[in-house]
């Protein structure tokens, strides 16, 4: 059960063309501390979270007084809680406060790639006074790419190997894939979908002209930063150039590393 609130958040909307715009004017000067409500920025404001788990979204507010503490969703301009009660049929949202404290939480259940963007935690004042919180949800994907430049022809096929062993994308594990495009640039890239542990290792993209390029990658498991990987660039020797790219988004974390080019002579 929800209750109705009246909430003012300065939303203009115009309609054009058959379709809705929206603009929310946000926010004043904070006040200078001592003076009013204003915000504990030392709070992250750079939240990322891992899909299926629980996310915390926190503000801190000092001096509240008697004013409110909300959390609007911007992608839609979506009311989400007004102090210790939620707004919003998605019970997976949930505000959370505990009295006598500065603490202003929007917790996310089962958090899920479509609620990732901006999140605003706002103070009742006139106007209203907000802090952004930035909240990135991603998944549990290896996507390794690996680039073949200036070979005097696409390579005939690119082979992967983990750990030194050719990878068996029929295996019943499942979830394996890999997409080459051949042309004057050729690009391989291998997916791993949910990377469990045993998927940490070694992995190798052997174009058949050119000499292998290898990463190595460690998946660590549990609710802390999870995703740690070394590159190991092969020395090339043949007429052409391997760059391997490294995208993890293992857990709480999402790399990307780029391997120098290696000019094979």
């Amino acid at each position: 059960m929800f209750r109705k609130v009246t909430y003012l958040t300065y939303i203009w909307s115009e309609l054009a063309g058959g379709s809705r715009k929206f603009r929310t004017e946000f926010l004043q000067e904070w006040p200078t501390p001592g003076t009013g409500p204003y915000f504990d920025t030392t709070v992250p404001s750079n939240i990322t979270g891992l899909v299926g788990k629980t996310v915390l979204l926190n503000c801190k507010v000092k001096n509240l007084g008697n004013r409110t503490v909300s959390w609007v969703r911007h992608r839609d301009i979506h009311l989400l809680t007004v102090g210790r009660y939620t707004y919003t049929s998605d019970q997976r949202f949930e505000a959370m406060h505990s009295p006598h404290t500065e603490e202003w939480t929007l917790r996310i259940r089962y958090a899920q790639r479509k609620d990732s963007g901006i999140y605003e935690c706002q103070i009742s004042t006139t106007p209203p006074i907000g802090h952004f919180v930035y909240l990135t949800i991603v998944g549990s994907t290896i996507n390794l790419t690996c680039i073949v430049k200036y070979a005097p022809e696409p390579p005939p096929a690119v082979v992967w190997k983990h750990n030194r062993d050719d990878i068996n994308f029929d295996s019943p594990r499942g979830g394996i894939s890999l997409v080459t495009e051949k042309g004057i640039l050729t690009t391989s890239r291998l997916l791993v979908q949910k990377a469990i542990a045993s998927d940490s290792g070694l992995y190798t993209c052997e174009p058949s002209n050119a000499n292998p390029a290898s990463v190595r990658v460690h998946i660590l498991n549990g609710e802390h930063p999870a995703a740690m990987h070394h590159g190991i660039s092969t020395i090339l020797s043949g007429p052409s150039l391997v760059a391997f790219v490294l995208s993890t988004i293992l857990l709480f974390y999402h790399h990307s590393i780029r391997w120098k080019d290696f000019r094979l002579t």
